[in-house]
């Protein structure tokens, strides 16, 4: 990891509107465009994408992520859809490096060669996450909708080459959470110093695919046993990090580290958000990078000072002992699963709605298994023009 410049030392924070102290943000996460040669299943980008056209240009983002190391930002994760798909990737490699920022390439892989590697790493890229959507072909492929496992095997071996750091993300779910022993045997020949097990989150594509992903409670109960043996046994040499799903959980979790307390994320076409799916919720206005600075939306935006602080809350979390560990949990899940995006979020334990949460749960659960593993009639990502 390259070294950070020194002006990111000090205090930088600044009063809200509310009582609260507002810090700088610490990471950007850069969608660089809605494309992608993948149709997964389980997509986070919203349900209307993106085209080309209305992209942020190169110029645009040079200007942002200058911008996002003036206001503090330490990180810039280019994600996408699939970032290279933007011909422009090498630019916007050194023109986040040359704003000093510590460079995070999420990717699928495709497209991808050995020279493109070698180029990117030139540019200045610090750290490659690489996504899989299983350790089988015919799941992986079934899950993307389209053949690219060998693919992302193939950049496996290409990553052994270069001094930079890497993580693998495993998307875990209902079709391929009994192959996390063959993923953490991927994982273990690869040079990654970290592996993700990221449950499926239920919003975009996956909330419309929802029956057909969450994992039974048999399942999630025998990969928590597969997964801390296997922290135990690779300590020092991989860093294993996973979460159990959302819906099986007792408290939810504190959602991109609570609203507009951490991170900013900015659209293909430069809209600023709280986090991947707040664009779900009905009456926010988000203002856009092409008529704004980053620093004026962060510290002024409604939308951003819309959950930030407790003034929002209604009970139980406003007298919660918890509500400044999870602030609430997940704003645009509670928009999904209560009609409300001010609701505690029903998967926590002590929410009024939390029944709901069990219902789906007991339903699926209940299930016939041959029911519950037969092959999905999958609803597909699309790709926007």
């Amino acid at each position: 990891m390259r070294e950070r410049s020194s002006r990111f030392s000090g205090d930088h924070t600044v009063k809200t509107r509310m009582t609260t102290e507002l810090s700088n943000p610490l990471a950007l996460i850069a969608e660089l465009t809605h494309r992608c040669p993948l149709h997964c299943v389980y997509c986070s980008n919203p349900l209307e994408m993106q085209s080309r056209a209305n992209e942020l240009s190169t110029e645009t983002w040079s200007r942002v992520f200058k911008e996002a190391a003036q206001a503090g930002v330490l990180q810039a994760d280019f994600t996408g859809g699939e970032p290279l798909a933007r011909t422009d990737i090498l630019e916007l490699v050194r023109a986040a490096r040359a704003a000093g920022l510590y460079v995070n390439l999420i990717t699928s892989g495709l497209p991808m060669d050995e020279a493109k590697l070698a180029a990117l790493v030139e540019a200045g890229l610090d750290h490659v996450q690489l996504s899989f959507q299983g350790a089988r072909e015919e799941i992986a492929n079934e899950i993307s909708g389209a053949r690219s496992h060998e693919q992302k095997l193939r950049v496996l071996e290409w990553l052994k080459q270069h001094r930079i750091a890497v993580t693998l993300n495993f998307v875990i779910h209902r079709r391929n959470i009994d192959q996390l022993e063959e993923m953490l045997a991927i994982a273990e020949s690869s040079n990654a110093t970290r592996v993700e097990f990221a449950n499926v989150q239920y919003y975009g594509w996956a909330f419309a695919n929802r029956e057909n992903l969450l994992p039974t409670r048999e399942q999630l109960n025998h990969s928590v046993e597969i997964l801390k043996r296997a922290q135990e046994r690779l300590k020092g040499k991989i860093r294993i990090q996973f979460v159990v799903p959302d819906y099986y959980a007792k408290y939810p979790k504190p959602c991109m580290g609570g609203w507009g307390r951490k991170l900013l994320l900015i659209t293909p076409s430069g809209d600023a958000l709280p986090c991947h799916a707040a664009q779900v919720i009905p009456g926010l206005a988000f203002e856009n990078v092409r008529d704004k600075s980053l620093r004026e939306i962060w510290e002024h935006s409604p939308a951003f000072q819309k959950f930030r602080g407790e003034a929002w809350m209604q009970e139980p979390c406003k007298t919660c002992d918890r509500r400044d560990q999870d602030f609430g949990g997940c704003r645009c899940q509670a928009l999904l699963l209560a009609g409300d995006a001010a609701a505690t979020d029903p998967v926590c334990s002590l929410a009024p709605l939390r029944p709901k949460v069990d219902a789906i749960l007991a339903g699926m659960n209940s299930a016939p298994r041959a029911e519950i593993f037969v092959k999905p009639n999958w609803l597909y990502r699309p790709n926007p023009s």
